[in-house]
């Protein structure tokens, strides 16, 4: 069984094509997963709606906290950490991790920059190794095949490698850095742009990205299965 963690990080609560300013990220998104249940219904599914509902913002006590060894935490600092835990725990059961992002002025919503920092943790999801000061870091997601799904909306076009916009673009860069460092680096990109021009030129791109992402739903559901046989008992 396949468990996957579904991310939305757009301030917009609808879905485009169905609600009035509605998000094409979302959009992607719950196609995405909903093509994937249509599929393998057996498998599981956990859903945060993070651009309604932001994880905190990292504060002082929480960098205190985090850094101090498990064993020493005062009580204080265990409740500090009670969101980020939760968080990191659905990350650790993830096997395809997908999240839906609008790109906002060049790189990614607040919402999901906190979730990013809620989840690369010292000690949970990444290591220190002061035997290798030259590259001290451990990524402990890289313990087993976990799949990455960043499916973006641009209102702008051009923001894809190679593209003349391209070095304006911060949002998939960034998350493929901050994840790969903590071990996740199988990453699919689909991304639709043209929002703010409209037209046809808005929907071939929403035509191409939704025709993407039911054929990455497929080759994703090959893939695990294969994983999954290859892996030692």
């Amino acid at each position: 069984m396949t468990h996957i963690l579904h991310l939305d990080a757009s301030a917009r609560p609808g879905l485009a094509g169905k609600d009035e300013h509605g998000s094409h990220s979302r959009n992607l998104s719950h196609r995405f997963v909903s093509q994937w249940q249509a599929r393998r219904p057996q498998d599981v599914v956990t859903y945060r709606d993070i651009g309604q509902n932001p994880p905190s913002i990292i504060s002082h006590d929480w960098i205190a906290s985090s850094f101090t060894p498990e064993p020493q935490r005062e009580a204080w600092m265990r409740d500090t950490l009670a969101e980020s835990d939760r968080l990191v725990d659905e990350l650790i059961a993830a096997d395809v991790l997908v999240i839906g992002t609008p790109l906002y002025n060049f790189g990614m919503p607040a919402a999901l920059k906190a979730w990013i920092d809620q989840v690369v943790r010292p000690g949970r999801t990444v290591e220190m190794d002061d035997s290798n000061p030259l590259d001290p870091y451990v990524p402990k997601l890289a313990d087993r095949p976990r799949h990455v799904v960043i499916l973006t909306a641009r209102g702008g076009v051009g923001f894809d490698a190679g593209g003349e916009m391209a070095h304006m673009n911060h949002l998939e860069p960034n998350l493929i850095t901050a994840l790969g460092f903590i071990g996740l680096t199988r990453v699919h990109q689909i991304a639709i742009e043209g929002q703010e021009v409209g037209g046809e030129l808005l929907a071939e791109s929403v035509r191409q990205g939704l025709s993407k992402v039911d054929a990455l739903v497929a080759e994703l559901q090959r893939s695990v299965q294969a994983e999954r046989v290859a892996q030692p008992a």
